[in-house]
C-alpha cells in the first residue's frame, strides 16, 4: 500500500467534509478533486487495473463538473455513469450472479427511483433512468464479486447518489450535503480497497 496517497486521501477527504459543512467553497474546490486525485495515485502506485484507474479518473471528472458554478448536472451524470461501467468491468463476478443481484438491486431501489423520476424534469428522465440502471449494475457486480469491502463501498456510493437525486429533484434537506460527501468518499474508498486487495 502506497502510504503517501492514502494519507493524502484521508486528509483531503476530511478537509472536504469540513468544507462542505462550513460551506467553504474555496477549500472545497481544492479538497474535493484532490481527494479523488489521491485515490487515482493510490490505484496507480499499487498496481490497480486499468478499469479501476479509469473509474476513478471519470469520477474525478464528474466531481469537477458537479462542483463548478453553473448547472453542469448532465455532463457530471455522464461522467459518473461511465465511471460505474468502468467499475463493473473492474469487478470480477460471474455473469449469472451479476444478473441475479442486478434484479435485486433494481427491485430494492425502484420505489425511490420512481419517486425521483416523477419529480425530475421530463427531458432528464431518460438520462437519470440510464444512470440508475448503471449504478444498480455496479452494486450488483460488487456484491456478486464476493469482495465485502467493495460491496459495502458500492452500496455507500448508491446511498450518496440517491441523496443527491432526492436533494435536487424531490426535497432538499439541510444535512444532506455532508451526508452525500461522506458516503461518497467512503464508497469510493471501499471500492478501491476491495479491488486493490484482490
Amino acid at each position: 500500500m502506497a502510504p503517501a496517497p492514502v494519507l493524502a486521501f484521508a486528509g483531503l477527504a476530511l478537509a472536504d467534509w469540513g468544507a462542505v459543512a462550513a460551506q467553504a467553497r474555496r477549500l472545497e474546490y481544492v479538497a474535493k478533486p484532490g481527494a479523488l486525485a489521491a485515490l487515482v495515485a493510490w490505484a496507480v502506485f499499487d498496481g490497480g487495473s486499468t478499469w479501476l484507474v479509469a473509474a476513478l479518473v471519470l469520477s474525478l471528472v464528474g466531481d469537477v463538473f458537479l462542483m463548478l458554478p453553473g448547472d453542469r448536472f448532465v455532463p457530471g451524470l455522464a461522467a459518473f455513469l461511465l465511471a460505474h461501467l468502468a467499475y463493473v468491468a473492474a469487478l470480477p463476478a460471474p455473469a449469472g450472479a451479476r444478473f441475479g443481484w442486478f434484479v435485486v438491486a433494481l427491485a430494492v431501489t425502484a420505489p425511490l427511483g420512481l419517486r425521483i423520476l416523477r419529480a425530475a424534469e421530463p427531458d432528464l428522465r431518460g438520462a437519470i433512468a440510464a444512470y440508475m440502471a448503471a449504478i444498480a449494475l455496479m452494486v450488483a457486480s460488487a456484491v456478486a464479486s464476493g469482495i465485502r469491502i467493495a460491496a459495502l463501498g458500492a452500496i455507500l456510493f448508491l446511498v450518496s447518489d440517491t441523496l443527491i437525486a432526492w436533494d435536487r429533484f424531490v426535497r432538499p434537506r439541510a444535512w444532506s450535503a455532508v451526508a452525500i460527501i461522506v458516503t461518497y468518499h467512503l464508497g469510493q474508498l471501499g471500492l478501491v480497497v476491495g479491488l486493490l486487495s484482490r
